[in-house]
């Protein structure tokens, strides 16, 4: 479908449960991905009934392709950062007639998730992300605890090998955009690289994903010639504040944490960011695309958080 939310054109899946009472659920993706990610939960989400589960468990689905992504409109001016996007995925939800919603978003989706919840404009009554965020202090580098010494691994990890394309994306998008405007296999890889690395697949994507499944979210980046305007989102929410005007998100936050994820704060941490935890699971399976990669367990988990905000 395609809509407008204060006057800016988001194209998204709009999809209602067969069941009266079902949940609205706002899905947020991020990049490389798309709202292709979502297509093999989506089903179960909406009628798990049919899928053996409880009607008391359905959603109704709205996920929305990020400004500058899919067939959403591309950003003209400045502007269009992480708490923007946030204020328009709202005001998308309200005017379908959701005033009362919850949210869930991993990558810049979970970004955008957690700035939903600590702007609390009203109608979100809860948050639920795959890749929660969680700061180390300078005490947290010293710490002899598992948790913590796992989550400074991978965001060491990160700095030394996968970084790259994002200090590309938020000081030059422009710049890469060309390149990969002008190659349909340099845009390819540029997002295959990420499903190596990402997900949980033992040193080959084709484990973890179909190359269908690949090449369905690619060509989201592909046709609609979005290399440039989804590398923005780097440039314009990167090195400003997340919460500092809003503090932590007060709202009831769920976090589920998969093993493959590329940042695993310990609880301890997301604790600063969220002041309102009350769900928090490690998983045994799965990597960065979560619902993607683990669509059953992704399904489940948003099941257990979100049953007692219905």
């Amino acid at each position: 479908m395609a809509g407008e939310a204060e006057g800016f054109g988001l194209h998204f899946v709009h999809m209602r449960s067969p069941h009266e009472n079902a949940l609205p659920l706002l899905l947020s993706h991020g990049w490389p991905g798309s709202i292709v990610e979502f297509a093999k939960a989506i089903p179960s989400l909406l009628d798990p009934v049919a899928y053996g589960g409880k009607a008391e468990d359905a959603f109704h689905i709205v996920a929305p392709s990020l400004p500058g992504f899919g067939f959403s409109d591309k950003p003209k001016t400045p502007g269009t950062g992480v708490h923007r996007i946030a204020t328009l995925f709202d005001s998308l939800m309200r005017g379908l007639g959701y005033d009362r919603y919850v949210a869930q978003g991993g990558d810049w989706g979970s970004v955008i998730t957690t700035c939903i919840g600590a702007q609390n404009l009203g109608a979100c009554s809860a948050i639920h992300v795959n890749m929660p965020i969680g700061r180390p202090t300078a005490d947290d580098m010293n710490s002899s605890d598992p948790d913590a010494r796992a989550g400074l691994a991978a965001l060491q990890a990160y700095q030394d090998w996968d970084s790259g394309y994002s200090k590309q994306q938020a000081t030059r998008p422009q710049t890469i955009g060309y390149g990969l405007a002008d190659s349909p296999t340099g845009q390819a890889a540029w997002i295959l690289e990420k499903f190596w690395r990402w997900t949980d697949c033992d040193g080959h994507p084709e484990y973890a994903l179909t190359r269908d499944e690949m090449l369905d979210n690619i060509m989201l980046y592909w046709l609609p010639n979005t290399a440039t305007s989804s590398a923005r989102i780097y440039w314009e929410s990167f090195g400003k504040p997340l919460l500092k005007e809003t503090g932590p998100v007060k709202l009831p936050t769920g976090c589920s944490l998969f093993p493959k994820e590329i940042f695993r704060p310990p609880r301890q941490w997301a604790e600063r960011e969220y002041a309102n935890i009350t769900y928090w699971n490690k998983l045994d399976k799965g990597g960065h695309f979560a619902a993607f990669e683990q669509p059953e367990t992704f399904v489940d988990e948003l099941r257990c958080f979100f049953r007692e905000f219905r």
